[in-house]
């Protein structure tokens, strides 16, 4: 009887191992919380595939850019699968200076904060801030300056069912550079964001 409750616990713990899936890959250490299991379990049960989860980050990412008030220039960058989810990237083209990047970071996070997006992390570096948030369906969003102080937005699906995905048809407001890789360091100078800018 003991040996057979032994048996029993193990498999258990296996199967709890094994329902981790749909873990948000822009998000900074760590795996998911209990919530966000149970976002990926209910968006996977909806029917949600990998086509319509990359069509619905590339909603939220559209809405982000368009409450940054001056306009940014940017440029789709590459789309990503994993074996059950799907990642959009759009690249900054504008130059934001040291001194505007929290300014940048303080819009994009009012809004996520509006649209009840939960703020998951923050990154105070000077040079390289970003902020991480993710939706009550367990989508992540995130966004991140890097090298020479290019602003790049991320947003990943939790895990959906499989299927083929298509490229984003929304249209950057500047040159699309497609087939470019890499996409190039931000070159459109603005009079607010690129303030301070050498």
């Amino acid at each position: 009887m003991k040996r057979r409750f032994q048996i029993v616990a193990v498999a258990l713990a296996f199967g709890f191992a094994l329902s981790g899936c749909g873990n948000d890959s822009g998000q900074s250490g760590g795996s998911g919380s209990a919530r966000t299991s149970k976002s990926s379990k209910d968006t996977k049960e909806s029917g949600m595939n990998m086509q319509e989860a990359a069509e619905r980050a590339d909603g939220m990412l559209d809405a982000v850019l368009k409450e940054i008030d001056p306009e940014v220039q940017w440029a789709h960058g590459p789309t990503t699968t994993g074996s059950c989810d799907v990642t959009r990237r759009r690249t900054v083209m504008t130059i934001v200076s040291a001194e505007r990047r929290q300014s940048f970071l303080d819009q994009v996070e009012k809004f996520w904060r509006e649209s009840e997006y939960r703020i998951k992390a923050k990154n105070n570096d000077k040079e390289f801030p970003a902020v991480y948030a993710q939706t009550k369906a367990g989508f992540g969003i995130s966004v991140s300056f890097r090298g020479k102080g290019q602003a790049y937005f991320e947003a990943d699906s939790p895990c959906v069912k499989e299927s083929k995905v298509a490229a984003p048809t929304s249209k950057p407001n500047g040159p699309a550079y497609e087939g470019v890789y890499p996409i190039p360091r931000p070159n459109v100078r603005s009079d607010y964001w690129s303030s301070g800018a050498s």
